[in-house]
């Protein structure tokens, strides 16, 4: 109060003593040498101009990802990337924020032991913590944030690449459908009276298989139909469809993956006799790649049927995740070309 009193003018200060009203200051505000600039109200965008504006490669994105999903075996090569990218994830994650989390519980115990006899450490809550404080936030360190935020998103992705997983698996559900046209053209071939006379499309065609690829299609056959017909017996029941026991799912389970493994190595077995054959190199670079590519991906899933079969399991989540990736990748390379070419002439 002091110094306002101070600062207050006094009576004989050269101030007039009935100024008229007129001199008064108003509320008004004081105008400024240039008028303010009105400021156009925004107009509405039309969707036109916004889908306009939007990039010509995300459209181009969008259309070919419409495209890799316009077919069954599209739909589940997208889904079979995603499952096992993301279960890739979620395992690196996982193991990150373990590791943090080990070293900050080192590094606590070294504090302990470092402090001098006699103190007494007190472990709280974070709500505890907080109750202490006045109801104020603590702080975290940057670390434990860290593994905490990936440990959330490891077990989000790991919810998704189990939800994919069971997508792929109601899609093959009807995959004893198209088996069935397997073995009708397979048995159709084998048992199809042969002409004698000869045309010139029939030379150009390629030469009947031998007993030997007639004998190994049809063990393809019956490891595929009996694979499949396991897993639909397991899924089914572990829905409440089909009566199999929990331990009945497990051992359809694992005998669906060891019929897989089989089939994987009589893949491996028939690639390798191709490769040996005569006529492979002098072959196309277009035929010597598929052959490359089929090879790759038939290799990284026999370890995986094996795994899948075993009892106990051979590998880690993280050697699943990135064996299962390669044929992903494969093939959504190879879908991904061909909608990039079917949008070019469309």
């Amino acid at each position: 109060m002091a110094d306002t009193a101070a600062d207050m003018p006094t009576a004989d200060a050269d101030i007039p003593i009935a100024a008229p009203i007129a001199d008064l200051p108003s509320g008004d505000p004081i105008p400024s040498a240039t008028p303010p600039s009105k400021t156009p109200k925004p107009q509405p965008l039309p969707v036109g101009a916004l889908l306009a504006a939007l990039p010509s490669n995300m459209d181009s994105f969008l259309t070919r990802l419409e495209k890799c999903l316009s077919t069954p075996s599209g739909i589940d090569t997208v889904m079979l990337f995603l499952c096992y990218s993301s279960k890739l994830s979620a395992s690196v994650l996982t193991s990150l924020s373990q590791s943090a989390q080990r070293r900050s519980a080192r590094d606590w115990l070294a504090l302990i032991t470092s402090l001098p006899r006699g103190t007494t450490v007190v472990f709280s809550s974070p709500a505890a913590a907080a109750a202490a404080t006045g109801g104020g936030k603590t702080t975290t360190t940057l670390p434990a944030a860290a593994a905490a935020l990936a440990l959330t998103l490891a077990k989000r992705l790991t919810s998704l690449s189990s939800l994919l997983s069971e997508a792929r698996m109601i899609m093959r559900l009807w995959a004893l459908l198209g088996m069935y046209f397997w073995a009708r053209r397979l048995l159709r071939n084998t048992f199809s009276k042969t002409s004698t006379t000869t045309t010139t499309s029939e030379k150009a065609a390629p030469t009947p298989p031998t007993k030997l690829e007639l004998a190994l299609e049809y063990l393809r056959l019956t490891l595929c139909i009996t694979f499949q017909s396991l897993e639909n017996g397991a899924y089914l029941s572990s829905r409440g469809i089909m009566s199999w026991t929990p331990a009945e799912q497990g051992r359809a389970y694992k005998w669906s993956a060891r019929f897989w493994a089989a089939y994987v190595g009589i893949e491996l077995g028939r690639l390798a006799a191709e490769r040996v054959r005569p006529g492979f190199a002098a072959q196309g670079a277009g035929d010597k790649t598929e052959w490359a590519k089929k090879t790759v991906r038939q290799l990284a899933w026999a370890p995986l049927t094996l795994h899948w079969g075993s009892n106990k399991g051979l590998v880690s989540d993280t050697t699943v995740g990135v064996l299962a990736c390669i044929p992903g990748v494969i093939q959504m390379r190879d879908l991904w070309a061909s909608t990039g070419s079917t949008a070019s002439t469309a």
